[in-house]
């Protein structure tokens, strides 16, 4: 059975669109929490956190909207940010915090996995990652290993890169953990497609678009992705 992960930004209405997304099939929800200088993330999502941190979403307000996210489904939800922030609130409350308002774990785009290895997070490699870094990084994670499929931001592209498949067959024989690929993955087809080689997938930048039209267009979406991975 694959996995199929969408990613929200956090908001004043994301709790009913986390709903909206569960419903149409997706097995974890990732929810960003904005920071102001979001170094992996392409326009879309800069965007959206540009847009939520202009509402308010500092990190208590986004502990809130997990929180109340939580009480609407029993999908694990993983809250996805920078160190920065994680600094500023103090790595281990922000780790205690995120768990009392629901969270099943962590990523932190940022962080190297040789950096606070006592946080418990999910790690992510990349096609530019060496066998040595994968194999550290399959060790430390956090339930599954985020393959990220390009090197660059998140955003949506034209095909599925075809740097996944390496990816996917250098990482197999180090770890046992399961793989999800993401950035890059957007419509159906490629989610499909990323589905054949990984054990799950996340979508972002085209999620965050869909979410912006309401929660019946993002479950109509999520269900056209569910259609082709589950």
């Amino acid at each position: 059975m694959k996995t199929l992960v969408v990613y929200l930004m956090a908001g004043r209405d994301t709790p009913e669109l986390v709903e909206a997304a569960v419903e149409g099939g997706a097995d974890i929800v990732e929810l960003g929490f904005p920071f102001s200088d979001p170094l992996a993330d392409g326009p879309v999502i800069r965007r959206a956190a540009e847009r939520a941190l202009g509402e308010g979403m500092r990190t208590e307000a986004c502990l809130e909207c997990l929180a109340r996210a939580r009480e609407r489904v029993d999908v694990p939800l993983i809250p996805m940010t920078y160190a920065a922030l994680l600094e500023a609130h103090g790595y281990q409350r922000f780790a205690e915090d995120v768990r009392a308002a629901g969270a099943s774990s962590l990523i932190v785009a940022d962080l190297p996995v040789d950096e606070r290895p006592e946080l418990r997070r999910v790690q992510l490699v990349a096609p530019t990652s060496n066998d040595e870094r994968i194999a550290l990084a399959a060790e430390h994670t956090d339930g599954w290993l985020y393959l990220v499929t390009v090197t660059g931001t998140t955003g949506a592209r034209n095909g599925l890169s075809p740097a996944l498949a390496g990816l996917v067959e250098r990482t197999r024989p180090l770890t046992d953990v399961p793989l999800y690929a993401g950035f890059g993955i957007s419509t159906p087809e490629q989610a499909g497609a990323a589905a054949e080689l990984a054990d799950g997938i996340v979508v972002g930048t085209r999620a965050v678009e869909k979410a912006e039209e309401g929660p019946a267009a993002l479950r109509d979406y999520v269900h056209s992705l569910s259609r082709m991975v589950h």
